[in-house]
C-alpha cells in the first residue's frame, strides 16, 4: 500500500471517531481495537476511553499487555469484570456463544457510558470479519456499537499497516480470541477448562517460541493441538513430544493430539452445519 493510501485511510479513521463525538472502544490489546483506541485518542483525546473486559477466558498476559498498550497510547483506560461465566447460554457453548458475551459486554458498557462521560461504544471489526462466524456482531448491532474500522473501509491488513505506521508493537500480532473459543461447540465452558487450556499454550509458546497455536478442547477431555506446519518437526521431536504429553496429561487432558493440518485461525467453525454459520451477525 502506498503512503498515500495509508494516510487516506488514516483520515477517514479519524475523522469517522471525530463524528461520533465521544467513544468508549471495546478494547482486547489485539491489534485491531489497539489501532482503533490509537485513533479515537487522536480523534477525540480525553473523550475517548478504552475498556477492557477481565473475565476467566481472558489469557494469560493479555490484561496486563492491554494496560501498557493503553498508557502507550495515553488513552484513559478502565477494567470490566464481566459475568459471562453466570449466564446457561454461555457456558453451554453453542454455536452462537460469543452473542451472549458481547452480550454481557455491550450491556455494561451501556449502563456505564454516563459514568464515563462518553456517547458511543465503538470495537475493532473491520471489514475481513464481515465474512466470517462472528455472532457478536449480532449483539454490536442490538446495542448501537459502531465499527469505525469497517466504516472506513479498512481491511485487516490495512490495520496492520496502520498499527506499523503508528509505531503499535502489536502490528504484528497473532489473533488471540478468548480462550472459550478453544472449546468445540457444544462441550460445556467452564473456568478450569479455560485455565487448563491457558497453561497449555502457555507451555507450548515457551517450547516453540510461538504464540501462533491453539490447543482446541474436544470431547472427552482430549487435547488438539494446532501449531504452524514448519513447527510440527520441532513439536515431535522425541523429548519435546514427551514433555509435551506428560505436561497435558498432568493438566487434566485425557488424551493428547497433533492435528497434521497445523495451525488456522477459527478451525473449530468448520465443524458447524450450514444453519448454524449463518446466524446473524
Amino acid at each position: 500500500m502506498s503512503d498515500a493510501d495509508l494516510n487516506q485511510k488514516r483520515d477517514r479513521l479519524l475523522s469517522k471517531l471525530r463524528g461520533y463525538g465521544s467513544v468508549a472502544v471495546a478494547f482486547s490489546a489485539g491489534v485491531d481495537s489497539t489501532v482503533v483506541a490509537k485513533a479515537a485518542q487522536l480523534a477525540c483525546g480525553d473523550r475517548a476511553v478504552a475498556v477492557t473486559a477481565e473475565s476467566p477466558s481472558l489469557a494469560a498476559g493479555e490484561l496486563d499487555e492491554s494496560v501498557a498498550l493503553a498508557k502507550q497510547i495515553g488513552i484513559r483506560h478502565r477494567v470490566l469484570q464481566t459475568s459471562e461465566f453466570l449466564d446457561d447460554d454461555y457456558l453451554a457453548n453453542p454455536a452462537n456463544r460469543c452473542y451472549f458475551c458481547k452480550t454481557e459486554l455491550y450491556s455494561l458498557l451501556t449502563r456505564l457510558l454516563p459514568e464515563l462521560g462518553v456517547d458511543v461504544i465503538v470495537n475493532g471489526a473491520n471489514l475481513d470479519d464481515r465474512g466470517d462466524h462472528r455472532p457478536g456482531m449480532q449483539a454490536a448491532t442490538e446495542h448501537a456499537v459502531r465499527s469505525p474500522l469497517i466504516e472506513a473501509g479498512l481491511t485487516k491488513s490495512d490495520v496492520r499497516e496502520l498499527a506499523r505506521h503508528w509505531g503499535l508493537p502489536v502490528w504484528d500480532k497473532p489473533a488471540m480470541p478468548c480462550l472459550s473459543s478453544r472449546i468445540a461447540y457444544g462441550v460445556s465452558v467452564t473456568p478450569e477448562r479455560v485455565r487448563r487450556i491457558d497453561a497449555a499454550e502457555q507451555f507450548l509458546a515457551n517450547e516453540l517460541g510461538t504464540r501462533e497455536l491453539r490447543v482446541r478442547l474436544e470431547a472427552d477431555e482430549l487435547a488438539r493441538i494446532e501449531v504452524p506446519l514448519d513447527l510440527l518437526p520441532e513439536l515431535l521431536e522425541p523429548e519435546r513430544r514427551k514433555r509435551t504429553v506428560a505436561e497435558l496429561e498432568g493438566l487434566g487432558f485425557r488424551c493428547v493430539t497433533i492435528d497434521l493440518a497445523g495451525f488456522r485461525s477459527g478451525s473449530l467453525n468448520a465443524l458447524l452445519p450450514l444453519e448454524a454459520l449463518s446466524i446473524p451477525g
